[in-house]
């Protein structure tokens, strides 16, 4: 995987390029952040995404289109690196989820791009109960 600024992007990031046998591949980062987002949201016990600055120790949950709020990505020794912001419900266990997003965020990103995800890192930023709110 390469990477490139590209012109007015507001990704510090820039262009993901992917060689391939009959050419390269090119990807901004907000498609690779949506798919790992919405990959996120498949896995059992997250309940959304969360914004990495939590204002006053609360965590906003982001679903649907806004998925890719809580993932930011970056390129470490030629390979992308994910971090995850993630709520989780109540209720289940930490580290369950967080070791099911990070094989399940990998593949679909791989799957999808074919660039390699050398790591998917996972923040709790907050849990949430559905029994309180009725």
């Amino acid at each position: 995987m390469s990477r490139t600024a590209a012109q007015g992007s507001p990704s510090a990031l820039g262009v993901l390029r992917s060689p391939r046998p009959r050419g390269s591949v090119e990807l901004f980062p907000a498609v690779v952040r949506l798919i790992a987002g919405h990959a996120a949201l498949e896995c059992y016990g997250v309940m959304g995404m969360a914004a990495r600055n939590l204002r006053e120790g609360v965590a906003i949950r982001f679903r649907g289109p806004s998925a890719h709020r809580g993932v930011e990505l970056r390129e470490a020794e030629g390979r992308l690196e994910i971090d995850l912001y993630v709520v989780i419900e109540y209720g289940v266990r930490i580290t369950v989820v967080a070791r099911n997003l990070q094989d399940t965020v990998g593949f679909a990103v791989r799957q999808a791009t074919g660039i390699d995800v050398s790591a998917v890192n996972v923040f709790v930023q907050g849990v949430h109960d559905d029994s309180r709110a009725q």
